[in-house]
C-alpha cells in the first residue's frame, strides 16, 4: 500500500499544473501515444514491439471482419475461439489469444480505453472482449503491443495488448458494400457500410463522425459440408464411422426397440464400436451439428471532439453493437441414465428416472426396464443467441507547453438474451412415463397434445458491466543532455460486475438435462501507476514503469516494468524489457458461481466400452480462496531498418506465469478417482471440479517481421511477412503435477511451433493487388487415438485486388483460400479439425464497392 499511495501523491502533485498549463500555448512537435506507454513522443521513437495493422492492410487482407483479421495474425498462436466453438456457453462470440495464453490474458482496448467484456464466461472460466460487436468500417489502425503491459494497463495484458483506434476525426462520407459466397459449402454474405463526418477540429472548433456496418451470414451445419456430411471416416488415421446407438433397452444398444423411427438407421454395432457385435440403431449426428452459426451483426460508433479552447479538447464517444447468432442446439432429446435436473435448493443435479413402468406400452418386458430414446418426434433443440454491446466515453484532454492530460469517465456492457426452443419439460416428462401417455417405439402415435405439453421454450439472461474514471497525465520533468526525462502518472477506478443466470426453467427443476452456468459478483479495482522515459544518452534510453492495483476480492498486486533502448546506428535499434504482472482471478473463478455442462472423455474403467469416449455430467464450481496469477516477462530484440522501403525486427520473449488458474485435467482424475459418481453398472456419470492454481506455466518464442519496397518503372512491390516461432510452452495437467511440454501438439491446445503469413502487394495506377501465404505448422497428436501420430499443417493463399479508375468509386474482388485446401485431419477434435486454428469453408469469393465523397 505504501506504493500504490506514493503513485497516488505524484498524481495528485502532477494534475493542478494541468489546466494552467493547457493555457500555455499549443505544442508544435508532432507527437503521437504508442500502444504500451502513457507518454507522448516522436513517432519515431518505437521502444516497444508494437506491430500496426492499418486499414489500407485491413482492405488489402480482403478480410471482412474485425475477428477474421485480428485471427489471422501469427502472434494470435493458439487457445483462441470464434463462433465455430458452438458447444459453448459463449456461442456466437470471438476472441483472440496472444502467445497462446487465453483469450483472458490478453488485454483488447478501443482507443486505449477498455470495453466491457462478454456477457458470460468463455469454457467457464474465461471472461473476454467479443471481438464481434466491435465495429470495423471505424477502425484507422490496430496496434498490437506483444510484450507484457500489466504496469500500464493492469491484470489482463500478461500476453500483451490488442488496442483498437478508431478515426479521431473524419470529414466527408464514404459508402461500401460487398457480397460474399463460399464455392464449397455454398454458405453466402452480405455487408454494408457507411462513414460519414463534418467539422475540422483545428479551423471549425468540432469534429464529429458516424459509421454503421451490418454483416449477414448463412448458417452453415455439418452436412452443408461435403467432406464431412456422411461422418464415415474410416478411411482417415484414426478414424471411424460416427454414428450415435439409441432407441434400446437396459443400457445395452443391441437390445434395441423392434422397429426404427426418425432418422435412424440398420447398423452392425462392431462398425460404430470396433470389438461389438450384433445390430442396432443409430443414427448420424451431422444433420444435428452446426459448425457456424447463422449471423445478422449491426455496429455503429459516433465520435465527437469538441475544442475548448487552443489546448484543450472535450470528446465523446459511443459504440454500440447487436449480434443475433442462430444455431442448432443439438438432437431431440436422448432419454437415457444421465437425464438429470436441476434442484435449486441443493444447487446440484438430481436424477431422473429412465424407466419404464410394467405394463408401459413401450415396455415388452414384465419388469420395469430402462431405456435409452431419442424423442424424434419432438424435433431438433434448437438455439438463438442475441447480444447487445455498448460504450459510452465522456472526457476533456489538454495538450500545453509542459503537461498532457487526459480525464475521461467510461461505462460499458454486454447483455445476452439466449433462447432455446424444443427442449423438454420435465414434469409432463414424468406424467406421460407413468401413465404411459407417450409411445417411445412408435412415437407417430403421440398425439399433438402429448408432443406440446412436453415441449418447452426458454430464456437465459446474463450481463456484464465496467463503468471506470480514467485520469492521466505527462511531462517532461528534466532536460538532461542528451534529451528530456518524460514523466506519466495515472490513477484509475473501476467497477466491474457480472451476473449470468438461467432460465426459470432450469432455475425450477423444469428443464431436464439443463446446461447451466451461473456467475454472480462483483470487484472494485482502484490503481495508480507511473512512467519515466529517461535519455541516458544520445543512443540509449532507459523507461521505467509500476503500477499498484488494489481489488477488492483478493488484495493488492504491485507490476513493475523496465526498459532499454540502444541506438548505436541510424538504422539499428536494440531493445529490451523486463517486467512483472498479474491476472487477477475472473470472476467466475473466484466469486459465486455454479456451473453444468456435458461432456465426453476416454474411460479405461468403462464397463462397456474400455478407452473409448464416454459422455458424462461436468460440475464446476469457483474458489473463492483461488490467489491471482502472477508473471514475469522479458523481451529482448532488434530493428534494422537501412532506408525507408526496407526494415526487418527479430523481437525474443519469454512469459512465466505462476499460480496458474484452471481445472485438472479430466483423464487424470478418471484414473485416479475423487469427485467421480457411477451408475449402477460402474458407467461414469458426473465428475465435480473446482477452480483450483495449479502451478506454473512459462513459454517462450520469436517474432520476425519484414518489410521490403521497390520502385519499379510500372508501379511498386512490396514484400511484407510476419512469422512467430513458438519454441517451448509448458504447464502441469494438474495440481502438483509435473510440467507438460505442449509446444508443438495438442496437448495443452493446438500450438504449432510456426505460425506466419507472407504478403506481395503492387501498386500501379489505379490498380491495387495483394497476394497472401498464409501458413500453419503441424503438430504433434496426443489425443486419445494413437493411430494418428501427427496433424498436418496448411497453407493457403488469398488474392485481393482493387480498381480505383471510376470517378469516387472503387472496386473491389478477393478470393479467400485461393486452393481450396481443407483444414487438416484431426481424429481427437469434435469435428475433426481444429476449430482454434481453422474453419472447415474452402475457396470464397468476394465483389465489392465503395464511393467516397470529400
Amino acid at each position: 500500500m505504501i506504493k500504490h499511495t506514493l503513485l497516488l501523491a505524484g498524481l495528485g502533485a502532477a494534475l493542478p499544473f494541468s489546466a494552467h498549463a493547457a493555457d500555455a500555448g499549443d505544442n508544435s512537435l508532432e507527437r503521437v501515444t504508442v500502444t504500451g506507454s502513457n507518454l507522448r513522443a516522436s513517432s519515431k521513437a518505437k521502444t516497444n514491439p508494437v506491430q500496426v495493422v492499418s486499414a489500407a492492410d485491413i482492405e488489402r487482407s480482403g478480410k471482412t471482419s474485425l475477428p477474421d483479421v485480428l485471427r489471422s495474425l501469427a502472434v494470435n498462436s493458439g487457445n483462441s475461439f470464434n463462433e465455430q466453438y458452438t458447444g459453448s456457453f459463449s456461442a456466437g462470440t470471438a476472441g483472440v489469444s496472444l502467445r497462446g495464453l487465453g483469450q483472458r490474458n490478453t488485454l483488447v482496448l478501443v482507443n486505449g480505453k477498455r470495453v466491457s467484456n462478454y456477457a458470460t464466461a468463455q469454457d467457464l472460466q474465461e471472461t473476454f472482449v467479443d471481438l464481434n460487436s466491435l465495429p470495423l468500417k471505424a477502425v484507422k489502425r490496430i496496434e498490437i503491443l506483444k510484450d507484457g503491459a500489466s504496469a500500464i494497463y493492469g491484470s489482463d495484458a500478461i500476453a500483451g495488448v490488442v488496442n483498437i483506434i478508431l478515426y479521431p476525426s473524419y470529414q466527408g462520407l464514404e459508402l461500401g458494400a460487398d457480397i460474399g459466397r463460399d464455392t464449397s459449402t455454398g454458405q453466402d454474405e452480405r455487408r454494408v457500410n457507411l462513414l460519414a463526418g463534418k467539422g475540422d477540429l483545428d479551423k471549425d472548433g468540432y469534429n464529429v463522425w458516424f459509421s454503421f456496418d451490418a454483416q449477414k451470414r448463412d448458417r452453415l451445419d455439418q452436412n452443408g459440408v461435403d467432406w464431412l456430411k456422411d461422418n464415415d471416416f474410416r478411411g482417415q488415421p484414426g478414424g471411424k464411422l460416427v454414428r450415435t446407438p439409441t432407441n434400446y433397452y437396459n443400457g445395452n444398444p443391441t437390445q434395441r426397440f423392434p422397429t426404427a423411427n426418425g432418422p435412424l438407421q440398420d447398423l452392425d454395432y462392431g462398425a460404430v464400436n470396433p470389438g461389438k457385435s450384433g445390430r442396432i440403431w443409430a443414427y448420424n449426428p451431422a444433420q444435428y451439428t452446426t459448425l457456424i452459426p447463422g449471423i445478422e451483426r449491426y455496429h455503429a460508433a459516433l465520435h465527437g471532439s469538441y475544442r475548448l479552447n487552443a489546448a484543450t479538447e472535450a470528446y465523446a464517444e459511443f459504440l454500440y453493437g447487436a449480434n443475433h447468432s442462430t444455431q442448432i442446439f443439438g438432437p431431440p432429446l436422448s432419454v437415457s441414465g444421465s437425464l438429470r435436473a436441476w434442484d435449486a435448493a441443493s444447487q446440484s443435479l438430481t436424477s431422473i428416472s429412465n424407466v419404464l413402468p410394467a405394463g408401459n406400452p413401450s415396455n415388452p418386458n414384465a419388469v420395469p426396464t430402462p431405456i435409452t430414446a431419442n424423442l424424434f418426434d419432438l424435433g431438433q433443440r434448437n438455439k438463438t443467441d442475441s447480444v447487445s454491446f455498448r460504450r459510452l466515453l465522456l472526457g476533456v484532454k489538454g495538450s500545453g507547453d509542459a503537461w498532457d492530460w487526459d480525464v475521461s469517465g467510461l461505462y460499458s456492457d454486454s447483455r445476452l438474451r439466449e433462447y432455446a426452443y424444443n427442449f423438454v419439460n420435465r414434469y409432463a416428462y414424468e406424467r406421460l412415463l407413468a401413465n404411459g401417455g407417450y409411445n417411445f417405439i412408435d412415437p407417430s402415435r403421440n398425439s399433438e397434445a402429448a408432443r406440446d405439453s412436453l415441449r418447452i421454450s426458454t430464456m437465459r439472461p446474463a450481463w456484464y458491466r465496467v463503468a471506470s474514471l480514467d485520469a492521466t497525465a505527462s511531462t517532461e520533468l528534466a532536460q538532461l543532455p542528451a534529451g528530456p526525462v518524460g514523466f506519466a502518472a495515472g490513477y484509475q477506478l473501476r467497477r466491474e460486475m457480472m451476473n449470468a443466470g438461467t432460465s426459470a426453467e432450469v432455475a425450477s427443476g423444469t428443464e431436464l438435462r439443463p446446461a447451466l452456468d451461473l456467475i454472480r459478483g462483483g470487484r472494485t479495482i482502484q490503481a495508480a501507476y507511473g512512467e519515466f522515459n529517461v535519455p541516458l544518452h544520445k543512443t540509449l534510453s532507459l523507461s521505467a514503469a509500476a503500477r499498484a492495483d488494489h481489488y477488492s476480492d483478493f488484495g493488492n498486486a504491485f507490476s513493475p516494468k523496465l526498459g532499454l533502448r540502444y541506438q548505436p546506428l541510424q538504422s539499428l535499434t536494440l531493445r529490451g524489457s523486463v517486467s512483472r504482472g498479474f491476472r487477477a482471478p475472473s470472476l467466475p473463478e473466484i466469486t459465486s458461481s455454479t456451473a453444468v455442462s456435458y461432456s465426453a472423455a476416454q474411460d479405461p474403467y468403462d464397463p462397456l466400452t474400455p478407452g473409448q469416449n464416454v459422455a458424462f455430467t461436468h460440475l464446476i464450481t469457483a474458489n473463492p480462496n483461488i490467489k491471482p496469477e502472477r508473471s514475469t516477462n522479458a523481451n529482448l530484440g532488434l530493428v534494422l531498418a537501412p532506408s525507408a522501403d526496407t526494415s526487418v525486427s527479430l523481437d525474443y520473449y519469454r512469459i512465466r506465469q505462476r499460480d496458474v488458474i484452471g481445472l485438472e485435467d479430466v483423464g487424470n482424475i478418471i484414473r485416479n478417482p475423487g469427485a467421480i459418481v457411477r451408475d449402477a453398472q460402474g458407467r461414469l456419470q458426473t465428475i465435480t471440479q473446482q477452480f483450483t492454481n495449479l502451478g506454473d506455466r512459462e513459454t517462450s518464442g520469436f517474432d520476425i517481421e519484414l518489410r521490403q519496397g521497390w520502385k519499379l518503372p510500372g508501379g511498386k512491390l512490396t514484400l511484407a511477412a510476419q512469422w512467430s516461432r513458438l519454441l517451448s510452452f509448458r504447464q502441469p495437467l494438474q495440481q502438483g503435477g509435473d510440467m507438460q511440454e505442449g509446444a508443438g501438439s495438442n496437448l495443452l491446445g493446438a500450438l504449432p511451433r510456426w505460425k506466419g503469413q507472407t504478403s506481395a502487394s503492387w501498386d500501379a495506377g489505379n490498380w491495387s493487388s495483394t497476394l497472401t501465404w498464409f501458413h500453419t505448422d503441424g503438430y504433434a497428436q496426443t489425443g486419445s487415438d494413437t493411430t494418428q501420430q501427427r496433424v498436418d499443417g496448411l497453407d493457403t493463399l488469398n488474392l485481393s485486388a482493387s480498381y480505383a479508375g471510376i470517378k469516387r468509386t472503387t472496386l473491389t474482388a478477393a478470393v479467400q483460400n485461393l486452393t481450396n485446401r481443407r483444414p487438416p485431419w484431426d481424429s481427437n477434435a469434435s469435428h475433426y479439425y481444429d476449430a482454434t486454428q481453422y474453419d472447415p469453408g474452402g475457396r470464397a469469393f468476394t465483389l465489392g464497392v465503395r464511393y467516397k465523397l470529400d
